[in-house]
Formats: C-alpha cells, structure tokens, sequence
C-alpha cells in the first residue's frame, strides 16, 4: 500500500508532507514507482498519525478485559480498532487472584490467535491493583485490595506469558519497596490508588517505579507544603504521568498545566474505558461494582467517577479542544505510551519496520476517515 498526499505526523518535525508505505504489513520506504497490484490511497486533505496506543482502559461495548472471555476480549479488540486504536494494554480491575489468572490466560490466547485478524494488537497487560490503597481505591472492589506480593505476581505474569507490563501499586503499603527493588527491571511499575506523601513516591521511584496511574485522580492533591505523588513525578526525569482527557475527571485548566509541567515527552493519553464505551445511557458493572453512565459521566452509587465512557480518540481531540497541540496530544497517544511500556520499537510512530497501523483524521474537524492495521484498510 501506497499513502499519497497526506500530512504525516513525525516525531522530530511535526506534520510533514510526504507519502507513506507499506508493505508485508510494516511501514517502509515509499520511494520509486508502486509495485503491480499495490493500493495506492490518496490522502489528500487529512493528517496521517500512527494507530494510537492505549495503556489503559478496561472495556467496550458492553465488554470487559476483566470479563476474561474470548468473546469480550473480540468485542474490545474490534471496537478498539474501529477507533483508531490499533495496540492495547488492556487494564484489570482489583479481583481474586482466581479470576485474574483467567484474565491474564485470555489476554495471552488473543495475543496469539488474533495476530492476522482485524483486531487492535495486544501488546501487553496492566494490571490495575490490587496491590492498592484502599483509602484510595476510587472503582476498586475493597474485598480483593492487597499488599503487594511479589509471589502473586510471578503467578500473574506466568499466566499472561509475559504480557504484563505494566502494574499499579500503594508504594506506602507493607511489602511495596521490596516489591518495586525485585521487580522493576522486569514490569513497568506505577504509582497511583495512593496515599503516598512526596518522600515515599520519592522513594519508590529512586527504586524503580517510572509511571502515574491516571495522573490527578486516586492519590493526594499538590501543596506548596505537601507536594505529593506530583512533585515526586516531576523531579524524578524518567517518570512518565498518564492522564485522562475525558472532560470530566480533569479540569482543562489542570490538564494544561500538566503538560506544561512534564511537556510533550513525558505526558501519556488514556482513556480508561469502562465497558458503557460506545453503548447507550444506563447501568453496568465495573470490577463487579455497578455503575450508572450518563453521557461520558460513569458513577458509582456513592457518586465516586468509576472509569470513562470516552474512547482514546476522543481523549486525544478533547485534549487539544483544551489547548494542547495537536502535535503533542498525537504523540502522547501514541509514541509516548507505546515507551512507556517497552513496544516503541514496534508501534507508536510511522517510520520503516516498525508496525504499519495508522489513521487518517479530517484536517478540518479531526474526524477518522480511514484506519490502516497491519497495512490493511478496515472496512
């Protein structure tokens, strides 16, 4: 496949006139005549970006990762692709160990039988608990909340084939330093569902931890006196926040300043889905919890916003509808969370070998024309 006449999102330079190829699935060089038989697809008047990357968020359309089925896992993967979001981490929920080793084996047996069809890639597991802080679980189930434990883990990771990349943890709760000093060369590991004041976030990411789970949300506001998980994360270089554009978790104003503070190279998009994603108003479950969705609104009983209604798509246009660049907010949905779980040499930006999954998006109003996974147009 050939792409002409777009303006493609690079990493060095913006959005760049130049055409794009693809070819046995992956992007390569464009120069020299098409080959017999090769689409050519004129792009003319739309942006070209890489396939966006979620690392987390938990379901869609009436599915959910935690779920553990094949059929959810299908569900999520389509629509997730139909969006625009060609690789996923799908997030777990805090559960029973029992039904996190279901979830962990479903997301391996997609990964493998999934590779040829028009799926979003999998290309890698988050587990979201339950090694948290039950002060702070926002939408956790406080039955299944435990200290870290470095056993369970290895039982996790075992199931997932390695999947796991990426895993929240309290680093103030019994067992997190020892937890975070074992594991950190082998998972990525996120502060976040957290109590931790400035010198314990401080610590845990002397030991290891490189990553904010939903950046605001589930852990202590900044002070001047008490600077929290947030001052900890901006003086610690390779610390990567996640946060989510949704227009209800986080005021714009917070948003900007999030960005002005980490800038475009360390700040993540997600989106957090829950299963209400793509469906109509009404009542769900979230990790076993029930949960009333309104608009992009997902509440529990108690009033406690339990996950988004918002797909990673919109997050990223919600974001510059804030003020953020297009230029950053693409890449912050794309390479830099494709980093910040170890798969940048495969996806997450458009140059030669690496994945060919891209989406055209309107110039005038940001809206998907075409998605290309696994160099095949999506129908």
């Amino acid at each position: 496949m050939i792409i002409k006449n777009a303006l493609v999102f690079t990493l060095d330079a913006g959005f760049v006139a130049k055409d794009i190829a693809i070819r046995d699935g992956l992007f390569a060089d464009a120069s020299g005549a098409a080959r017999e038989n090769e689409t050519v697809l004129d792009a003319e008047g739309n942006y070209l970006i890489p396939g966006l990357v979620d690392i987390h968020f938990h379901g869609a359309k009436g599915a959910d990762f935690s779920d553990g089925t094949p059929e959810a896992l299908d569900t999520i993967g389509s629509y997730e692709a139909s969006q625009g979001v060609t690789s996923i981490c799908p997030a777990s929920m805090t559960l029973s160990e029992e039904t996190l080793l279901t979830v962990c084996q479903a997301a391996r047996d997609y990964h493998e039988r999934t590779k040829d069809l028009p799926m979003s890639r999998l290309c890698g597991v988050h587990l979201e608990g339950p090694f948290i802080s039950m002060e702070k679980k926002g939408a956790q189930n406080p039955a299944y909340v435990k200290k870290p434990d470095i056993a369970m883990f290895e039982r996790l990771q075992d199931a997932a084939g390695g999947l796991v990349r990426l895993i929240t943890i309290a680093p103030e709760e019994e067992g997190a330093e020892e937890f975070i000093r074992t594991l950190h060369e082998r998972v990525h590991i996120s502060v976040g569902h957290t109590c931790s004041d400035y010198d314990t976030a401080m610590k845990a990411f002397s030991l290891g931890a490189d990553h904010v789970t939903h950046f605001y949300n589930a852990m202590p506001g900044f002070s001047h006196r008490a600077p929290g998980v947030f001052g900890a994360a901006y003086d610690s270089a390779h610390v990567m926040p996640e946060i989510i554009c949704d227009g209800i978790h986080i005021h714009p104003s917070a948003v900007r300043v999030a960005f002005q503070v980490f800038g475009k190279e360390r700040m993540i998009l997600i989106s957090d889905t829950m299963r209400a994603v793509g469906m109509q108003d009404g009542t769900y479950s979230l990790g076993g919890l029930p949960v009333t969705v309104k608009g992009h609104l997902a509440t529990l009983e108690d009033g406690t916003i339990a996950g988004s209604a918002t797909n990673l798509m919109d997050c990223m246009k919600t974001a510059v509808s804030m003020g953020i660049p297009l230029e950053t907010a693409v890449r912050c949905a794309t390479y830099n969370p494709a980093k910040a779980i170890g798969v940048e040499d495969v996806c997450g930006s458009i140059e030669n070998g690496k994945y060919g999954d891209c989406v055209l998006l309107s110039k005038e109003d940001l809206s998907v024309q075409k998605v290309v996974l696994k160099g095949q147009l999506l129908d």
